[in-house]
């Protein structure tokens, strides 16, 4: 008997769009990317072999409801307000540090980019897994189950629900649910960005960086290499397949790129290894973004990552766990506030919040309808966001 998972595959990639090709280098997983689309991110494709239908229609149930409720109570505020202040001249490569699983803001204020990449201590996951997890196990004569595949699930609603609802995720949490996660939850939560944002999965493959920071894709051979997938411990394999490549479009669009790469952004592994800064430097100019990122730009044992930005980074939005104004305006750029600010969320950002207080109270007050990462720490859970954008010489 066919697999359940492993036709569900193969139906997704003969029904694929066709106008664009597979990558041609490394191992292609876009069978596997599509089928999580489905079944992690309950996008649109066929229904999974009848004996799982029950485990996926309870999961997309409860997520089809957080995203619509997340389209319509957030996306819809905010994509108006970054429509309307993103220049249309910024640069079309993105770099989103400190992002966890959260590439759908990313789509809300750079709808348009050629290549989004985001950073976070959180792999992306072995895409292996489903098909693994999908295999019947025999509770009664007339009964097929799947307890490991309704668990995954299960942590993956929990952790997107909550990044739905208050529009950022707790960073333990996320590193949980993604480190051991038996599916990969951050490629999944990548995949439920692209639904809600109306685009389909073209391909996906997995990379590493070689010493020059130049994308190497996984061969077939290194995937065969990998763990097993059930034997293997999570966080081993996990590792294996840390960072993932989706092209990604809009029915019948250009084709777009979403790149993801785990790595810890403090200057001691950054000067341990200097692959990532390198990749970021390549990139040349480039729009930025952060948000609830625990206030580490404003930390001494962030420098490396912060002056990247300084250097690089031509227009940026962020919470007040962005660059620091002095900072910034060291490095020649201007400042722009929303919404009120007066506290720190939380103690991390306490050594930068009498000048995050200050920036707002110089400013003229504007209006922020929506959050946008962490608000701010008094009784009023005060909406914030700031742009940064270089001053023209």
């Amino acid at each position: 008997m066919r697999h359940p998972v492993l036709a569900l595959v193969l139906v997704l990639a003969v029904s694929a769009p066709t106008a664009a090709a597979p990558p041609q280098q490394g191992h292609d997983f876009t069978a596997e990317g599509r089928a999580l689309l489905r079944v992690g991110a309950c996008g649109d494709g066929p229904a999974p072999a009848e004996f799982l239908e029950r485990y996926v229609t309870k999961h997309c149930t409860i997520i089809d409801r957080a995203q619509e409720d997340y389209r319509t109570k957030w996306v819809s505020k905010a994509r108006p307000f970054f429509a309307d202040h993103v220049p249309a001249d910024v640069p079309k490569k993105v770099v989103y540090p400190f992002s966890g699983g959260d590439l759908s803001t990313a789509l809300t204020v750079y709808p348009d980019a050629d290549e989004i990449t985001t950073l976070s201590l959180e792999p992306a996951g072995d895409p292996r897994t489903l098909a693994a997890l999908s295999t019947p196990v025999q509770k009664a004569k007339s009964q097929m189950i799947a307890p490991g595949l309704e668990r995954a699930l299960g942590t993956i609603r929990d952790e997107l629900r909550f990044l739905y609802t208050v529009n950022f995720s707790n960073t333990m949490n996320m590193i949980n649910a993604m480190r051991s996660g038996m599916l990969p939850t951050q490629l999944v939560f990548g995949l439920s960005a692209l639904k809600i944002h109306g685009f389909e999965v073209v391909a996906l493959r997995y990379f590493s960086l070689d010493e020059a920071g130049t994308i190497r894709y996984l061969s077939d051979a290194e995937v065969a290499a990998a763990p097993d997938v059930l034997k293997g411990k999570a966080d081993t394999r996990n590792r294996v397949f840390a960072n993932a490549e989706v092209q990604f479009r809009k029915p019948g669009g250009r084709v777009q790129i979403y790149r993801h790469l785990q790595v810890n952004l403090d200057d001691a592994h950054m000067k341990k290894d200097p692959r990532v800064i390198k990749h970021l430097a390549a990139k040349g100019p480039v729009a930025a973004m952060t948000k609830a990122a625990s206030y580490l730009l404003s930390w001494p044992g962030f420098s490396t990552i912060r002056t990247y930005l300084t250097d690089h980074a031509v227009w940026m939005v962020s919470d007040a766990t962005g660059v620091p104004p002095k900072i910034g305006k060291a490095a020649g750029f201007e400042y722009e506030t929303y919404g009120r600010y007066e506290l720190s969320h939380m103690d991390g950002g306490k050594g930068v919040e009498k000048e995050w207080r200050e920036e707002w109270a110089q400013q003229p007050r504007r209006d922020l309808p929506f959050r946008f990462g962490y608000y701010d720490g008094t009784k009023s859970h005060s909406n914030h966001l700031v742009i940064m954008r270089k001053k023209k010489s």
